[in-house]
């Protein structure tokens, strides 16, 4: 499908979207759920009597000009993110709830490509979100493979774990989202890989942050310092950890605790700067974090994996890039 199709069901999908948030008089993003839902069943919802029959009808006439059977898995995933784009634009998401852009997903996915075995894979998505960089990641491991990928994901936000059911829904993707602190006990196997676009900022429960080795002595902890130890519990001897970090992770006098235990259960092997123009300020700038639990057939490799991905613009230089990067695994990594 063409990119122009696309844009025509999304222009179709956001007409019923306000059809129905007008008449129900709820948020844009509860529109988009329930506009999801019923394009999955064929059918409009109808509780305590609303919407109405008029509005009935005129639902199910424009479900019937949206054909969602005709695109990919991942022409739908990019049809949602659409959507959830224009809900953020709607309702002013806060930054660390708002989606993974495809450009960071790809870059993750090709870094994953490169070091992670090639078999059946457990993934979990420690920040799930809306499921956008799990969903880019799994679509693009399973291109052209017979091997089976098993995909879980976990949030707090149910808002946000809903959108990425939705995703998971409308790609008939076989994926497990779990409602619940990352933090707490995981409800989830141990899996072969842990990825996540982690949230930045403080975590409040001082209780539960207390049984990590990277909490802070006095007030609260660093959120993004226990996910990745969470991560680390949670993979298996020998597992991979790729992370969306902020690009100055180990720039400050705390971030050396989150060495030192990372050093303790396993290894660094990577931290790419992702492209500066993705990003509206320096200190906005993120990278991908690329840790190993020890195990297996693990090991430092002699070389981390240290740079920044140069501009997409730069054809020539970004090319060179991804290939020093193929260089490292083929020198260096034990996958």
């Amino acid at each position: 499908m063409a990119l122009e199709d696309v844009k025509k069901e999304y222009a179709k999908i956001v007409a019923a979207v306000k059809t129905l948030q007008d008449a129900l008089d709820v948020s844009y993003f509860d529109a988009l759920i329930e506009t999801a839902d019923n394009l999955a069943a064929g059918e409009v919802h109808v509780e305590d009597g609303q919407p109405d029959e008029k509005i009935q009808h005129q639902l199910l006439e424009q479900y019937q000009e949206i054909h969602l059977d005709l695109f990919s898995r991942d022409e739908v995933r990019q049809l949602l993110q659409l959507l959830i784009l224009n809900a953020y634009r709607e309702e002013r998401v806060q930054a660390n709830h708002q989606m993974t852009p495809d450009t960071v997903g790809i870059l993750v996915e090709y870094v994953i490509e490169k070091i992670i075995p090639h078999k059946d894979l457990r993934v979990l998505d420690i920040a799930v979100g809306t499921g956008n960089l799990l969903m880019t990641i799994v679509n693009r491991l399973q291109a052209g493979s017979d091997h089976q990928i098993a995909a879980y994901g976990v949030d707090n936000d149910d808002t946000q774990l809903a959108l990425a059911d939705v995703m998971a829904e409308w790609e008939q993707a076989s994926v497990e989202l779990i409602h619940q602190d990352a933090i707490s006990q995981l409800m989830v196997p141990q899996a072969d890989l842990v990825i996540g676009d982690l949230p930045v900022g403080y975590y409040p429960v001082d209780e539960r942050a207390a049984t990590y080795e990277t909490k802070e002595s006095e007030g609260h902890s660093y959120v993004h310092y226990l996910m990745i130890e969470q991560a680390f519990r949670t993979l298996v001897p020998g597992g991979l950890g790729v992370f969306v970090v902020p690009a100055n992770l180990f720039s400050d006098e705390y971030s050396q605790r989150l060495l030192k235990y990372i050093k303790k259960v396993g290894y660094l092997q990577g931290m790419l700067g992702l492209p500066a123009d993705l990003f509206r300020t320096e200190a906005a700038r993120k990278a991908i974090l690329i840790v190993q639990k020890r195990g297996e057939n693990a090991k430092q490799a002699p070389q981390v994996l240290l740079g920044d991905f140069p501009s997409f613009k730069d054809k020539e230089e970004f090319h060179k890039f991804l290939d020093s990067i193929t260089q490292w695994e083929r020198k260096s990594f034990t996958k």
